[in-house]
Formats: C-alpha cells, sequence, structure tokens
C-alpha cells in the first residue's frame, strides 16, 4: 500500500506541480471548447488522455521502445500546439472539434506518456512488478487532472455567467494564450 500511495502522489505532482505547465496547458487546451455543462464528456476526454499516457509509460518502462528524450520533450509542446491550433481554426465547429478532441487527447497521450518514462525506468525495479506503480500513477494523474478540469470549469462559469464573456471569445482566447506559450516551448526545444 505504501508503494501505491507513493506513485499516486508521483502521478499528482506530475500534473499539479508548477513543472507540469506542458500537462496544464494541454488539458486546458483540450476542454476549452467545453462548457461546463458537459463535465461528463470533459471526464471522458482526460481519461483518454490517461489511457495514452499509461500505455506509452507501460510499454516505455518494460523496455518495449525507447525515444531520446530531447526528441519527447519536443513533442510534448508540439502536441499543445496542434491542440490549441485545431481550437482556433475549427472554432465555428465545434462539434467536430469536440469529437476530434477525443482522438487527439487518446493519441497525444501516447506522446505525453513518453515523457516520465525515464524517470519510471529508474524508479521501478527490474524485480518489481510494473502494476502497483502504474497503477498509483496514473490514479494520481487522473486525480490531479479532475482538480484542474474543475477549477478551469469554475472559472469559465464565473466568466461567462457573472462577466458575460462570449464563449467563442474564451475559446480563441484560451487557445490563442496556450498556442503562444506553447509554441514558445516548442522552439526552445527543437532537438536538432
Amino acid at each position: 500500500m505504501q508503494d501505491f500511495l507513493f506513485y499516486l502522489n508521483l502521478g499528482w505532482e506530475h500534473i499539479i506541480s508548477l513543472d507540469a505547465l506542458d500537462h496544464q496547458l494541454f488539458v486546458l487546451a483540450l476542454i476549452a471548447v467545453y462548457s461546463y455543462s458537459d463535465w461528463k464528456k470533459i471526464l471522458i476526454l482526460v481519461t483518454a488522455f490517461t489511457i495514452g499516457h499509461s500505455i506509452t509509460l507501460a510499454l516505455s518502462i518494460l523496455d518495449v521502445f525507447r525515444v531520446p528524450s530531447d526528441w519527447v520533450e519536443f513533442l510534448i509542446p508540439l502536441t499543445i500546439v496542434l491542440t490549441s491550433l485545431d481550437n482556433i481554426l475549427m472554432k465555428n465547429q465545434k462539434q467536430t472539434l469536440m469529437r476530434a478532441n477525443y482522438y487527439l487527447a487518446l493519441i497525444f497521450g501516447l506522446v505525453h506518456g513518453m515523457g516520465f518514462a525515464n524517470t519510471a525506468r529508474v524508479m521501478i525495479s527490474k524485480s518489481q512488478s510494473i502494476a502497483v506503480p502504474l497503477l498509483g500513477f496514473n490514479i494520481g494523474l487522473e486525480l490531479g487532472q479532475i482538480v484542474i478540469v474543475f477549477a478551469i470549469l469554475v472559472l469559465l462559469f464565473i466568466l461567462l455567467n457573472v462577466f458575460k464573456v462570449n464563449k467563442k471569445d474564451w475559446i480563441l482566447f484560451v487557445s490563442s494564450g496556450v498556442f503562444a506559450l506553447s509554441l514558445k516551448m516548442t522552439l526552445e526545444r527543437i532537438p536538432f
């Protein structure tokens, strides 16, 4: 149980810490097009991300494949650039965009899962089963994402209902900001 709690906390920190800006921006870009009334769809969306994240993390820990860390550090913000750009370009096609986000969450979750693989590979010994660490880590990650989503939805509710912000303006503002920040990270991490 102690190992499970250790990895649960590690997953929590992986998404909640100040060093997790890339994951937080990705979640923000993914859910920017949704409303607080879409909370069930959003939970499915972040779970798709966690599934993709955990698949790649497991395969990396098992040494099925390795991707150089400089490429992973470049690809992670690139996924955020593409997601936020998708929001901007498809802002008038909300239903299509929402459907596409499920695929983006799963596929880009695969990329994000590689970001923690090297650390996890070192932490989990060869003799140790990966089931408990992966389960704990992914539950912690999922809980952290739910907290971030809840905070964003509360902010969105206040902006739309108290300050009467237009939903399309919200999507454009958030997506443009996320695009700019993630593009800067991407350009700083070009591996060649």
